[in-house]
């Protein structure tokens, strides 16, 4: 048990502490591109979106899991179980629909001007605003049962509260309310997973004809000269794939615990692991994308 502890101590602070510096970094980055920038472009505003929504995915497992570590049985009242669990899982929405209008803006940049999906690219970052603005509607209203059935652990008089968490224990509710926000969660991911897969799916396409316009190049030439817009088509794929592989991941998992109805260490571990993980790599991939435009721009 002492060593299972340590390793969970040393697997959560390893992944919670770069995440936090890497969300940080391109938080403040995106920012200050933004505001001091002559150009207030769109990707600038969903970034910094994406990096916030990370940063409270991190949070609220972060605040959950120094309870589990240090055994703090009644680390949480009532009023902050429903808001920690009741902002993880909206950032978590919010996550995966930013995500996805990064990879749709991304995938519409790079179409042909004459395209018709060429109309629908935001020219202004204030034109993303309205996105954003229905991402936290849509999300509030898919979580709010949350605020509800959530209590806490030490409210509790019954056996069983280990069902959610350590500290917070979530109420059985009719099973027609459970079904509905079961329904609803189901057919966001769908809707904005598929045209996830659609811009994924097209930014491919589009550098598969790149690379076979410039094949009579020389292959360091082709390094050294590829165009900011390929690039950073390239990385927002990196980070379709990143996200889909992590969401994929834990929504197996998820099946699978709970279709065994045990929750061990080991379980608990892993899930924090596959929860966390694009929340924590996803600015990595962001910063090696600036990186990456910002050489090839003073190469040009």
């Amino acid at each position: 048990m002492i060593w299972s502890k340590v390793i969970q101590e040393i697997m959560f602070f390893s992944l919670t502490g770069p995440g936090i510096v890497g969300n940080i970094f391109i938080f403040v980055l995106h920012v200050c591109t933004f505001v001091m920038g002559p150009d207030k472009k769109p990707v600038n505003l969903i970034l910094i979106h994406l990096a916030f929504s990370n940063m409270i995915i991190i949070c609220s497992i972060g605040i959950r899991e120094i309870a589990i570590i240090a055994y703090f049985r009644n680390f949480l009242d009532d009023y902050s179980c429903k808001t920690v669990i009741y902002l993880r899982r909206m950032a978590r929405g919010l996550s995966i629909c930013t995500t996805c209008l990064l990879s749709m803006v991304q995938a519409i940049t790079i179409s042909p001007r004459s395209n018709l999906w060429r109309k629908l690219k935001p020219q202004t970052a204030w034109q993303v605003l309205p996105y954003l603005l229905l991402f936290w509607i849509i999300n509030s209203l898919i979580s709010s049962n949350l605020l509800y059935y959530i209590t806490a652990v030490s409210s509790m008089n019954g056996s069983g509260t280990e069902i959610h968490t350590v500290n917070c224990y979530m109420l059985p509710s009719r099973q027609e309310v459970r079904w509905l926000f079961l329904f609803l969660m189901a057919l966001r991911d769908v809707i904005f997973q598929s045209l996830m897969g659609w811009s994924s799916g097209h930014m491919a396409f589009h550098l598969y004809k790149h690379h076979k316009q410039v094949l009579y190049l020389h292959r360091s030439r082709i390094a050294n000269n590829s165009s900011p817009e390929i690039r950073a088509t390239l990385s927002t794929l990196n980070l379709m794939i990143c996200f889909l592989v992590f969401y994929w991941a834990d929504f197996m998992f998820s099946v699978y615990t709970g279709s065994t109805l045990r929750h061990d260490f080991m379980k608990l571990n892993i899930k924090t692991f596959l929860e966390l993980g694009y929340a924590v790599l996803s600015p990595l991939v962001l910063i090696s994308r600036d990186v990456n435009i910002a050489k090839s721009g003073r190469a040009h």
